[in-house]
């Protein structure tokens, strides 16, 4: 099954972008207009997010993500076969903040979130950063399907660690330089725990405690990042350091910080962020704790 799949994609992958974003074209028009994949989902998301916004803006908004949603599942079939300068042509970014920070001896950590496209920004980082990159994944069901995403994610040089051992899986690369790109706008597992829970566009929401908590444990300086789209298949990476000592804040800061600038950066942006997963599924109940704070910190 594997190499049917693999050989049918890598063909396909082979085809001018211009040409693969007429399959794109058309699966907008099955996922939005036939089967209003998810639409329910979508635009309860921004209501909840943009309560200020007329209906029609909230659709139109909709209407942006489902053509950049499309696209991202198109050009990562382009992706199976994408040499190094297609790469670099089509992400953009100022890797100064790396190199710096490698200077100096240091590991990192990067929080971005789920931004279109960051599997494009993913190849792209890894191919130009001095830093071992390590990316963490959640394993696909379809074995198939999982050999190929991480054939494809690994094939500038990212080191791939499954998030259910990234723990065990990291141990190998503890001596020496890596960067640690995570995706840190997942929903818990567990919202009673192992978590931290902050108002996100004024809505109580878990968000995973891992990457603050490796951040403050390691002392490991933290770089947030998100991307933006300059035209169809072209994107720019925005980088900045955004705390060179976390062991020195306070539980929960981090976090805090990391959604302030999630937020900040999708409502300039609020097309080029993933709407259809459930962020507000879970409810904020009093025994899960403070806002703002993990649960093991919570009123006794």
């Amino acid at each position: 099954m594997y190499y049917v799949l693999y050989g049918f994609l890598y063909l396909l992958s082979l085809l001018p972008l211009r040409v693969l974003y007429l399959l794109s074209d058309f699966a907008y028009l099955v996922i939005y207009h036939l089967m209003g994949y998810r639409k329910k989902v979508v635009l309860g998301n921004l209501a909840i997010a943009f309560p200020q916004k007329t209906e029609s803006d909230r659709q139109a908004i909709a209407r942006k993500f489902y053509r950049n949603f499309t696209d991202t599942f198109i050009e990562t079939i382009k992706f199976i076969s994408a040499s190094p300068a297609f790469i670099n042509r089509h992400f953009k970014t100022d890797y100064t903040v790396f190199e710096e920070l490698f200077a100096q001896g240091k590991k990192i950590q990067i929080h971005t979130g789920h931004n279109f496209n960051w599997e494009l920004a993913n190849l792209g980082v890894a191919l130009n950063i001095p830093f071992t990159f390590l990316g963490v994944y959640q394993p696909i069901q379809n074995k198939a399907v999982n050999r190929i995403f991480m054939q494809m994610r690994s094939r500038t040089g990212t080191v791939l660690l499954p998030a259910n051992d990234m723990r065990r899986s990291i141990l190998a690369y503890r001596d020496q330089q890596y960067a640690l790109g995570l995706i840190a706008d997942q929903n818990p597992g567990d919202t009673r725990r192992g978590c931290y829970w902050v108002p996100f566009f004024g809505r109580p929401t878990p968000f995973v405690s891992g990457p603050e908590n490796g951040a403050r444990i390691g002392n490991i300086p933290v770089v947030f990042g998100h991307f933006t789209k300059k035209r169809r298949g072209y994107y720019e990476g925005h980088f900045f350091l955004a705390e060179a000592d976390p062991a020195s804040l306070p539980k929960g800061e981090l976090t805090r910080r990391y959604i302030a600038y999630l937020e900040e950066t999708i409502t300039r942006d609020p097309e080029m962020w993933l709407w259809s997963h459930r962020r507000w599924k879970h409810q904020w109940k009093p025994e899960y704790g403070l806002l703002t704070a993990p649960q093991q910190d919570s009123i006794s």
